[in-house]
Order: structure tokens, then sequence, then C-alpha cells
């Protein structure tokens, strides 16, 4: 029999998550002839009482175990700090905020076992807020730009995959873990399964501005030398601009007779080059940083305590 490890990231999920692990442990039920399971709940350092409903639901279940982190490290080091808890032989993801429908796991289930070593939820019809699908759509861009996603292949926080793969991501041990990254980098038997989604029910996301800036971020920084090889292409495109301009400026001045443009434009290419050199600077400091810290070995996530441990 096979055993399934649920692990769900919390954070301001205090009032959603009991509804999300009993529709966990009711949808079980129907399986358990194949199945037997466990679920990791991990509390990203919430804010509100997330971690105390935590500590009740462990106390009613064996097979349930609470992780509470020191500070919020975010959703994917929240995943990675859940995975070395978990036992079973293919992992499921999902949300905590009941959006993402545990009723319909057995479709990931039966694409792994068909063959896929990673199933990730399809939503027809998404029922995020319009932020948050545009944040989604620059994701998908930025995947398919910088780790060759396929351009068919959607990914999303709800998908199963198979142990090795897991253990596979584990290996990353650096700051900034980008779980998409991680699981292109192992396979590329990855398939869609399409899944319904539900609408949000209670609070909001927990994706702000700034966090999803941080997660794009590391997607560009921590897999990928895209972005050093665009700033290098931009540096050639403009001096060879700067100097076929230059020759033009001549040829207007000695050949034409005509006087070069002013004061104005000649400001324009110097705040438009300039920031360009600013922009180039700034993302080769930010790599230099984002090694600076891992060299420092700043940690991915740090366990305050765990459920195991009371």
């Amino acid at each position: 029999m096979q055993k399934i490890s649920f692990v769900i990231p919390c954070y301001r999920s205090e009032r959603t998550l009991p509804g999300v692990v009993s529709e966990i442990q009711d949808t079980m039920k129907g399986m358990s002839d194949k199945y037997e399971y466990e679920i990791v709940l991990v509390n990203d350092d919430s804010p509100d009482d997330t971690y105390g409903v935590i500590e009740t639901i462990a106390k009613n279940a064996d097979n349930i175990t609470g992780i509470n982190l020191a500070r919020n490290f975010g959703q994917h080091a929240a995943l990675m700090a859940g995975f070395h808890y978990v036992s079973g032989d293919i992992i499921v993801c999902l949300d905590d905020d009941g959006q993402t429908p545990a009723t319909e796991v057995g479709k990931l289930l039966a694409a792994v076992e068909g063959g896929a070593d990673v199933a990730y939820a399809k939503y027809a019809h998404k029922k995020h807020s319009l932020f948050r699908n545009f944040g989604s759509f620059v994701n998908e861009k930025m995947l398919q730009f910088l780790l060759g996603k396929p351009k068919e292949l959607i990914v999303s926080s709800y998908f199963a995959a198979k142990k090795f793969v897991i253990d596979e991501v584990m290996r990353y041990d650096k700051s900034y873990p980008y779980m998409m990254g991680l699981v292109l980098r192992t396979t590329k038997r990855i398939v869609n399964v399409e899944v319904d989604h539900r609408e949000r029910e209670v609070g909001r996301s927990g994706y702000t501005l700034g966090k999803l800036l941080t997660l794009w971020m590391n997607g560009f920084t921590a897999f990928s030398v895209t972005p050093l090889r665009v700033s290098t292409w931009c540096g050639c495109i403009f001096a060879i601009l700067g100097f076929l301009y230059g020759i033009y400026t001549i040829i207007k001045h000695f050949v034409l007779g005509i006087a070069p443009w002013g004061y104005d434009s000649l400001m324009s290419a110097i705040s438009f080059i300039g920031g360009m050199i600013l922009l180039m600077l700034g993302l080769t400091g930010e790599y230099i940083g984002r090694m600076y810290i891992s060299m420092n070995n700043a940690p991915q996530y740090i366990v305050r305590e765990t459920t195991a441990d009371e």
C-alpha cells in the first residue's frame, strides 16, 4: 500500500485550515483500500492563531504533524521545511485556503501512477483575484523564458510528485528556494491535470506585490543566468547604436552641413543609457549579493517547534 504525504504551507489560515484538513481526511477515507496518508502543516510565522489551530488538529490525529517556523520565510521555504518531515511515496502540495480541492487529489495521483513524475493541477476557470492572476501570468512567462518551461505546461501550487523528485529538490540547501525551478531542473516528465478551482470564502491572498516581486527575483537569479546574458546583448546593441549615431552625426555636420541636435537630445540619450547601465549594474549586484548570502549559509528556514516535540 502506497503512502501519500500532504504538505500544506499555512499563513493566516486559522479559519480555513480545519476545513482543508477535514476534506483531506474525508477524501482519503474513500481511498483507504489503496493508500495510507499523512499531513504535514507548516506555519510560516502567521500573525494569527494558525499554529494554535494546527496544534489542536495534530492532537486529534496521529498522522498529522505541525511545524512552526521561527519567522516568515515564504511559501517555497515552508514547503522545503515540510518536505523534511514526509515519509510518503507520493507528495501532494496544496494551499491552506480551500481553493485547491482535496477531493480531486485522485486525478493527480492517477497521473503520477500512470507514469508522470510530477502532475500539476490546471484550472479551467481560476477564481483568484485579478492581481493574483496577473502574478501567475508573469510567473508563467518568466518560467518559459528563463527556465525553458514548455509553453503548454501550466504550473500551480497544487501538485503531486514522486518521492525521488522531492528528494532531489531537498538537495538544494541554499537560500532562496524556488519550487518550480527545482522541479523543472529535476525531470521533464511533468503533466497537467484539469481540476476545479474554488472561490476564496474567507480572507484574502497572502501574496502581496512585494512577495510576488521577491518570488520572481528568486526565479530570475537562483536558477538562470539568462538575465545576465540579456544584459550583455543589451550592452552590445546600445554600443553599436551609439557608434552608428556618432557616424550619422559626423556626416550631418561635415557633409550635409546640418548642425547636430542640441542639449535636449543629448540629455535624453545620456539619461536613457545611464539608466540602462544602472539597471545592469543592479542586476549584477543582485546576483553577487545572493551569492554572498548563500556563501554565508543563510538558512532556508528555521523551525521553532513541532507538534512531535510536545
